[in-house]
This record gives C-alpha cells, sequence and structure tokens, in this order.
C-alpha cells in the first residue's frame, strides 16, 4: 500500500504550482488508478492501491492545472517515477481514433508481391549469406494469407544459403502470435520447446508458446549460423525472438541493447474524458531464464554501435565458417607432434568429437576461439603447456655492454652465505645455452665463485619457471666429477622420431662443485619446465635431496605451430625425457624427498645440513 500510496502522493504534489480551481473532474486520478489496478501486467507493483484510491479521492489538487497537455505529462512522469517502469503514458487526445490490427486489403497478385517485397527486405550477400531485414512480425492471420507469398519471394532465396543475418535494428512492432511462427524456423521439428510463457493481465491468464510441429515450406535448421541485429529502437515482439532464440543458443545478438518494450500494450480511455493511458497488460517471462527483458531490454552478445552491427555479423559468420578446418588442423598438429604420441592420439580424436558436437558453432571472435581451443586442448591432455600462443616474432639482438651484463646477473641471481659453510643460490628462470656460454665468465665471477667454495650448497628454486632447456647439461655438470661422461638423461623428440642422450660436459667455465659435497634443492608447485628437468636428473642420478613441494608437472619447452593457413598458434611440447616406466616428470611433478611448505623449505634445508655438520664435529 505505501508505494501506491506514493504514486497518488506524487502526483498531487506537483499540483501545487498551479492555482487550485479545479479544471478536470476530479475522478480522473481515480478511474487512471482503477485502470492500472485492473490492466497493469505486473500488479505486485501496485499492491494497496484500492487504499490508495480511498485515500486520493477527496484530494483534488493536481486537477487544477489547467492544460490538459501539461497535466498529462505531469501525470505520466509521477506513474513512471513511482512503479519504475518507462513503458507508461498519459496523454490527451481529444480526436483519437482506435487503431485495429492491420488488415491485408484484396489486391491483384502482383500488387500483393509488392507489399510483401515491401514488408521484407532480402538479400543474399557475399560469401552466401542470407539478410532479412523485418520491420514489422507478422501474425498468425497475415502469415496464413501470404505464406506461399513469403515463401516464393523471401524464403525460397535464403533456404540455400549457408548463414542467416536477421536484420530487427528498425523492428518497432508486432503480434504476438507470430512469435511461434518465425522461433519454430529455427528449431527442429521434434522435440517441441516451449519459448515463452505471456500473463495477460486483464484476463489474468498465462499463454505458453511452444515451437509448432508443422510449418509452411521447410525449416532453416539448428546448425547454420543465425546473427540477429537490434538498436535501441528495437521493441516489443522483436525483442522476444530475439531473447528467445538468443537464450535458445541458437542466435547470436549483435548490436544495441534494445528499448526494453512490451509484448502488448493498450491504450485505455481515461472514463469519460479525451485522457488515455497506455499500460503494459501483457508480460513475458522466459522459460530458460525465469527472466524478462521487457523494461531491461535485451543486451547483444556482442555490444556495437547499430550502424556497425552488419559488418561485424558477416565478420563472426565468416570466422565461424573458418572455425572447423582450424580445429581439425589443430587436432592433427597434436597427433603428429605432441611429445608423449599415445596422448596426442586421443587428444585429437576428443577434440574433433567437441567439435562435431557444436560447441564451437556459437564462438564470435579470435580471442574466444583460442580461449576455447586451449581450454580444451589443456583439458583433454593434462598439460598447461598445450595451448594456443601468439607467434610473437623474437626481439632483435641486443648489444649490452660488460657493465650491463652485470647489473643484469646481480637481479637474476641471488646468493648468501650461512652458518657451518652453507652456501646459498637462487635464479628464477633457465637462460639459453648461447647466450649462458657469452657470459659465462661474468656468472662466474659475480656469482658462482661466491658459492664454489662453499662445504654444502643450497639451491632454491621454489619461483624457477623454467626456460630454455639448452643449459641443463652445462648446469648439471658443476655437480659431477670431470673425470668421466654421465648420462644425464634421454631425450624423446616426436617430430622426428629420434633419442639423443643428455650428458655432462667435458670442459666448463670455472671450477666444479663435484660430487663429495652435499647439495640439497628447494621446490614448490610453481618449479616448471627446465628447472624440472633439472631436478629431475639431479634426484634421479641420487646427486641432490629435494626438499619442498611436489613440482609443477609441466613439459620441456614447447615449440610454436601454425594452425593451418590461419593466424591461429599452438604451443605443442614435442620432446620428453624418455624413460621404460613412462613419463618422468612431465604432467605428474616431482615428489620431494623432504616434503614440507615451500616457506618452510630453506629452514629445514638449512636445518639438515647444520644437523649433518654438527654430527661430523
Amino acid at each position: 500500500m505505501a508505494q501506491t500510496m506514493a504514486l497518488l502522493v506524487s502526483l498531487l504534489v506537483f499540483s501545487n504550482v498551479f492555482a487550485v480551481n479545479c479544471a478536470f473532474a476530479p475522478t480522473l486520478i481515480i478511474d487512471m488508478a482503477k485502470i492500472f489496478m485492473d490492466n497493469y501486467c505486473s500488479p505486485e507493483r501496485l499492491a494497496g492501491m484500492e487504499e490508495a484510491i480511498d485515500a486520493a479521492s477527496s484530494n483534488t489538487e493536481i486537477l487544477s492545472i489547467p492544460d490538459p497537455n501539461t497535466l498529462a505529462n505531469v501525470l505520466t512522469e509521477g506513474v513512471k517515477n513511482t512503479i519504475s517502469d518507462p513503458r507508461v503514458t498519459v496523454t490527451y487526445e481529444p480526436n483519437y481514433v482506435p487503431v485495429g490490427p492491420p488488415v491485408l486489403p484484396d489486391l491483384p497478385p502482383e500488387q500483393m508481391i509488392a507489399v510483401v517485397q515491401g514488408t521484407v527486405k532480402v538479400e543474399v550477400l557475399e560469401s552466401n549469406i542470407a539478410y532479412l531485414r523485418i520491420q514489422h512480425i507478422i501474425g498468425e492471420e497475415m502469415a496464413q494469407k501470404i505464406g506461399p507469398l513469403l515463401l516464393e519471394h523471401v524464403w525460397a532465396k535464403v533456404l540455400p544459403t549457408t548463414a542467416m543475418i536477421l536484420d530487427f535494428r528498425y523492428a518497432s512492432s508486432g503480434e504476438l502470435s507470430g512469435i511461434p511462427y518465425i522461433v519454430s524456423y529455427f528449431t527442429d521439428t521434434e522435440p517441441l520447446i516451449h519459448i515463452d510463457s505471456v500473463y495477460d493481465r486483464p484476463s489474468d491468464t498465462t499463454t505458453e508458446l511452444w515451437s509448432m510441429p508443422t510449418l509452411l515450406g521447410e525449416r532453416y535448421g539448428t546448425t547454420k549460423p543465425l546473427i540477429i541485429l537490434t538498436s535501441h529502437s528495437t521493441k516489443g515482439i522483436a525483442e522476444d525472438v530475439a531473447y528467445i532464440l538468443k537464450n535458445l543458443k541458437r542466435a547470436t545478438i549483435v548490436g544495441e541493447k534494445t528499448a526494453g518494450g512490451s509484448v502488448k500494450i493498450e491504450k485505455i480511455k481515461v472514463g469519460d474524458t479525451d485522457f488515455y493511458v497506455s499500460v503494459p497488460v501483457a508480460k513475458s517471462v522466459n522459460p530458460v531464464t525465469g527472466k524478462s527483458w521487457e523494461i531491461v531490454g535485451v543486451t547483444p552478445d556482442i555490444e556495437v554501435d547499430a550502424e556497425d552491427a552488419l559488418d561485424i555479423a558477416v565478420e563472426i559468420i565468416k570466422l565461424r565458417a573458418e572455425i572447423p578446418a582450424i580445429v581439425q588442423a589443430a587436432a592433427t598438429l597434436v597427433a603428429d607432434n605432441y611429445a608423449f604420441e599415445s596422448v596426442g592420439a586421443d587428444v585429437a580424436e576428443k577434440l574433433n568429437a567437441i567439435l562435431a558436437s557444436g560447441e564451437y558453432s556459437m564462438i564470435n571472435t579470435k580471442a574466444e576461439l583460442e580461449a576455447k581451443l586451449s581450454a580444451d586442448l589443456m583439458k583433454l591432455s593434462g598439460d598447461k603447456s598445450l595451448k594456443t600462443t601468439s607467434n610473437t616474432p623474437a626481439l632483435p639482438p641486443m648489444n649490452p655492454t660488460p657493465e650491463m651484463f652485470i647489473e643484469l646477473i646481480k637481479v637474476s641471481f641471488h646468493t648468501d652465505m650461512f652458518e657451518n659453510n652453507i652456501g646459498y643460490l637462487r635464479f628464477d628462470m633457465f637462460g639459453d645455452f648461447e647466450q649462458v656460454k657469452a657470459i659465462a665468465q661474468i656468472i662466474v665471477e659475480h656469482v658462482w665463485k661466491k658459492v664454489v667454495d662453499t662445504d654444502a650448497l643450497i639451491i632454491d628454486l621454489r619461483n624457477n619457471v623454467g626456460g630454455p632447456t639448452t643449459s641443463i647439461a652445462g648446469f648439471c655438470s658443476y655437480f659431477f666429477d670431470g673425470d668421466k661422461e654421465i648420462v644425464l638423461d634421454k631425450l624423446y623428440d616426436r617430430p622426428s622420431g629420434t633419442t639423443r642422450e643428455l650428458l655432462t660436459l667435458p670442459e666448463l667455465t670455472g671450477k666444479r662443485y663435484g660430487t663429495k659435497k652435499s647439495l640439497i634443492i628447494l621446490t614448490s608447485g610453481v618449479t616448471a619446465g627446465a628447472a624440472e628437468e633439472f631436478v629431475y636428473i639431479m634426484k634421479r642420478l641420487g646427486r641432490a635431496m629435494i626438499v619442498g613441494e611436489p613440482t609443477s608437472g609441466a613439459s620441456h619447452p614447447p615449440e610454436t605451430f601454425r594452425v593451418g593457413e590461419s593466424d591461429v598458434f599452438l604451443a605443442i611440447p614435442i620432446t620428453h625425457s624418455d624413460t621404460s616406466q613412462g613419463p618422468a616428470w612431465e604432467g605428474a611433478g616431482i615428489a620431494p624427498h623432504i616434503p614440507v611448505p615451500a616457506d618452510a623449505a630453506l629452514e629445514t634445508a638449512k636445518g639438515i645440513l647444520n644437523k649433518h655438520f654438527a654430527s661430523q664435529k
């Protein structure tokens, strides 16, 4: 009641700026309020209307406004603001003549064809895309009369196309009974689909709208792309059709947010006056969302200015035409190149099955395609490194000065010295061998010499995200003696089908740490790629104790592949550590000898080494 009282009170407040002599009948406001109470589509917003009418019946100040059009505007604003519905209006129209539903006159066939062609603009665009611009959605009665002509002069042209654009940017009128007709042409015969529920306030009834089992002519079907263009002028029945097809995931909406109209608005005369109330008397509730587009409008999937919507729609359709070939080519690349052959074949088969299921059919942009393709590849393979990537060109080589190298090394490496002559070395990424080789002497002078003469060493890889594996052999070699060659790992290369041995290097820059002194490596869930390869080797050969958390379970650095002739690129790991037991660490990670939380790993390692040295005294 409080809200409805506010409705009438807000109307009365406006009257204070006018003379107190009544210019209109005292029953005007009461009759208008009764129209809302009996006809407004959302009666819950009008709770307490009857009590408010009784309270307002003796207060007629607002009726002193002398100009009827001004009074109508004041009443309109009062109602709109109170019930938060911009669709309601009050007008003063002494010469108003009610307009009935459109009636199709009896015309000769050639004139009837001209009417049809003037109602619907039809065109077949480049790439065999149908374009239909509809300004009024006809109802059941009209459809039955001109259906054969629509089939011959409109539908026959668009049915063979491979995609369709429905242009509703200028559609502001239509018939409720036409909704099932237009929607059904884009659904299957079976099963029938509950597409809308419309509540009619005057009759207090709800009508369910369902797709139709039979239609005049063939359906466009459910597989060919359908784009609906909208603007802020798209209103009423066209909004309902767009909202239905969007939530059935049958159409993509491109353009501007729609007007937020109504499925049915009636203009009702207020008593014996020349005032009229335009009030929404019915409301749509979508069975998929449980919500309505009315008042709020339909939000596009791709929101752009209405004038740009057609061009964007064509771009989307062209992209969708390319997607099957792109996904199939991606599957082939994975099957032919992924490091683990059986996994690659399985991923390819399942990716093609996802494509066939239609999951890629509603992609709108290249970014969406790349995101979904990445998500599917990672999910199917369990490999975070198998994904789409950008084809970023390599940066031109730099020629830094020795001073710049020194500053870079100081930032990249962190060393420390703990009690009992325990050294500490941290770095967060592995570098390319050729680059490291060029500055090896600088690294030795400013990093390695600080820790090489310690009695034990802690290497902190808790934040090491990997990098190239080309420097792994050289780094491992510092922790083995130089009197014999050691096989560190065997690496299988999938594209060539060959296996090569990763061996220690006979010559190094600077002193070796050797095999006699204790070595502990710290790990976490961040430790990945090349860092995992190093940890795997050192653990497998029994050269280091691992303390911390299981590693990431990433892969050897992936190679970049172009997908077909597109500008989509894949990062595919093509190499793996070759073991007879299956994956070494790729996808599984490396379990530490001493599992502790990453933030406790350093203190744990220091404790282990201090205890070791204490026992030797």
